[in-house]
């Protein structure tokens, strides 16, 4: 009883003891996801934009003109800047150099005293980039061109070895007198990989260029041996170009550029011929994905001064104002705030959330469109009739879509006539298959498991969204039969906790045809329903391209190299067979030759080491029989499917610009640069 007792005390007590202090960097070793998002490819490159984040808040705060970065052929990455150089001197509270301080401190920069020795505005909220990029690293070491000398120090997984020590002096003939270098390797038991993408680092610095007007940067790799660089005198203007430049566009970049309080507020603006928006928004050159008060200020802003200068002007009826989703037809925006102490939503600084920079934005938008728009008549002009114009079908939608609803509801105890709905009631165990074409429907109707199978088979080839309003797009009959599939609805009354099916899976055949309506469906999701990607729901069903049989032993293969090699192997295995003695009770012809007879009765695909085989190519899903659709592409035993993400937004909306959009020039340029990399085309 005395024992029991004595073991009841020790597992309630809870002292001190029980607490673990993880000292220095050790709490970025052992939860590194806290620090850099994840330990995938997208943390390995935050690595990269913590060291460049503090060589560009030295370029914001007019100490450094020029970065350079260097992917070396050993794994490394060099990022080189001509700032003033992190400071080596013994600081006051951690008894140690500056520089060591801000290589294992977290929380420890010149970012968060505010004065005018440090940083005005940086990139780097939390202060703890430098820090993280040593910890997270094999080896890590910093140079720092200073006072006319050079010094340097070493770490390894975050951990100094030995202190900061005078390694050489700066050169007269320098032209870079003073600076910081850091090269690291980042820990291949940390992440995931280790090979760093250059088109994912040249993206991300072409933009910090954009942002950082004057700021050249210098990229090269020495893997292939490139060397790349930017430099943007117009910044903004220089960006929002490249954004538009396969659009047809309204009026001319307008560029506003203001300080409002200790907030600096730099933004373009322009409109073109599209239907959707694109709004970029960054804090101090962080971008932010969720936008923040900085884009509930610029959206403010826009459309009281549109509204105003309208109104005014006779455009429109005051009973008749424009709304906001009016202003946002055909819009692309970059907004660019730069401020003393950003408050972002977690470390990625996803969302800015500080509540003087919605005031901020507002006003210098504000006044500097108003004056704008009243000095540029055409400009003015033409924006309103673009807006006004976007008014009127955002009517005629509202009439479309409301249609549609009423419709879903009236009928939706009576879905869409083509849906073979499924038995299970939980949208997270119910998976909706789109199909191509009534055939392929009715073997997936027959094939499927319909407690949580539905199917909606689709005729032809729907609308392309990307050139259509929503009136229009809406008129058509097979899209009104998704939406009310989805249960979401669609523009205003959108709402995805309404969807019905947790998996959405597009089902095409193998053909250029195939992949053409698999390409309008993506763009269908991408432009309305984009939730539905984001939140993982979007998949694409991946049937085989071949059946290979040998004798009775038949395997499916989804590429030309697969096929080779399951016929190699089933050939292989029949000669094995042929080689190893006969099972009790029966001969070798039995086990070999009756099943090599039974193929002459199908098309023959050829003999292979003496062996006869055939194979099927399926260019339709309709030519398989229902068992072979759910054997291969239906039972979630046995399939295999792709899941949609959006890995950079910005670029996944150009790339649907260029495939569906207008203008012919840039998708033809895309084709043709692209044409040698397709594989099994069948047209």
């Amino acid at each position: 009883m005395a024992k029991k007792e004595e073991k009841l005390k020790k597992s309630n007590s809870y002292t001190a003891e029980n607490i673990t202090v993880l000292e220095g960097l050790e709490p970025v070793r052992k939860r590194p996801g806290m620090y850099i998002g994840s330990t995938s490819e997208t943390g390995l490159h935050h690595l990269i934009w913590e060291i460049v984040d503090n060589s560009v808040d030295e370029a914001m705060a007019g100490h450094a003109t020029k970065i350079g970065l260097l992917i070396q052929k050993d794994g490394g990455v060099t990022v080189a800047d001509n700032g003033r150089g992190i400071p080596v001197d013994v600081h006051k509270t951690t008894k140690k150099s500056a520089l060591e301080t801000v290589m294992t401190v977290l929380h420890a920069g010149g970012k968060f005293g505010g004065d005018a020795s440090g940083y005005k505005v940086s990139g780097g909220l939390h202060g703890v980039g430098a820090a993280v990029t040593n910890a997270l690293s094999t080896n890590l070491v910093v140079q720092v061109k200073r006072d006319g000398k050079i010094y340097e120090q070493k770490y390894k997984t975050g951990k100094p070895q030995g202190a900061v020590k005078v390694v050489g002096k700066v050169s007269k003939d320098d032209p870079e007198q003073t600076g910081t270098m850091t090269t690291f390797y980042p820990d291949p038991t940390i992440f995931e990989t280790v090979e760093f993408k250059l088109k994912t680092v040249l993206e991300h610095l072409r933009s910090q260029a954009y942002l950082t007007k004057g700021l050249h940067f210098i990229i090269t790799d020495e893997r292939v041996g490139l060397t790349y660089q930017y430099y943007f005198e117009g910044g903004l203007v220089s960006y929002i170009k490249q954004l538009n430049r396969n659009k047809k566009t309204k009026h001319l970049p307008i560029y506003i550029n203001k300080v409002v309080g200790d907030v600096m507020v730099e933004t373009a603006i322009q409109y073109t011929d599209d239907y959707d928006e694109r709004v970029l928004a960054y804090a101090n050159n962080e971008y932010n994905p969720e936008g923040g008060m900085h884009v509930t200020g610029f959206r403010t802003a826009l459309t009281r001064s549109i509204n105003n200068y309208a109104t005014k002007n006779n455009y429109v009826k005051e009973s008749e104002k424009l709304t906001g989703e009016d202003m946002r037809e055909g819009l692309t925006a970059i907004i660019s705030v730069k401020l003393p102490n950003p408050q972002f939503e977690g470390q990625t600084k996803a969302k800015l959330g500080n509540p003087e920079v919605r005031t901020a934005v507002e006003t210098a938008v504000g006044e500097a469109l108003e004056i704008h728009l009243e000095e540029h008549p055409g400009d003015a002009a033409k924006i309103i009739e673009k807006v006004v114009l976007a008014a009127k079908a955002r009517l005629a939608a509202r009439a479309a879509r409301d249609s549609v609803i009423r419709k879903g509801v009236l009928e939706g105890l009576a879905l869409p006539g083509k849906l073979a709905d499924c038995s299970e009631s939980d949208p997270a165990k119910c998976e909706l298959y789109i199909v191509e074409g009534d055939s392929a429907g009715g073997s997936a109707k027959q094939g499927r498991d319909r407690r949580f199978q539905a199917i909606l088979p689709l005729r032809g080839k729907i609308l392309n969204v990307e050139r259509a309003r929503l009136d229009k797009m809406l008129s058509s009959q097979e899209i009104k039969n998704l939406v009310i599939a989805f249960g979401t609805g669609i523009g205003e009354l959108y709402d995805m906790s309404k969807l019905r099916y947790h998996r959405i899976i597009i089902m095409t055949d193998a053909d250029v045809d195939g992949a053409h309506i698999r390409t309008l469906l993506l763009t269908l999701f991408y432009r309305y329903f984009p939730d539905i990607i984001k939140d993982g729901h979007l998949y694409i069903a991946q049937p085989p391209l071949y059946q290979v049989k040998v004798g009775k032993t038949a395997e499916y293969a989804f590429s030309d190299e697969q096929r080779d090699k399951v016929l190699k192997e089933l050939v292989a295995q029949v000669k094995a067979n042929k080689k190893a003695k006969p099972a009790k009770g029966k001969t070798a012809e039995s086990e070999t030759d009756a099943p090599e007879e039974s193929t002459v009765e199908e098309t023959t695909g050829g003999n292979l080491d003496g062996v006869k085989y055939t194979i099927q190519r399926y260019k339709g899903l309709g030519e398989m029989n229902p068992e072979q659709l759910w054997e291969t592409t239906m039972d979630p035993e046995n399939r295999v499917m792709l899941q949609v993400k959006i890995a950079d937004a910005e670029k996944v909306s150009e790339i649907f610009e260029v495939l569906m959009g207008d203008e012919v020039a840039p998708r033809k340029r895309f084709i043709t640069t692209h044409a040698k990399n397709v594989k099994n085309l069948d047209i």
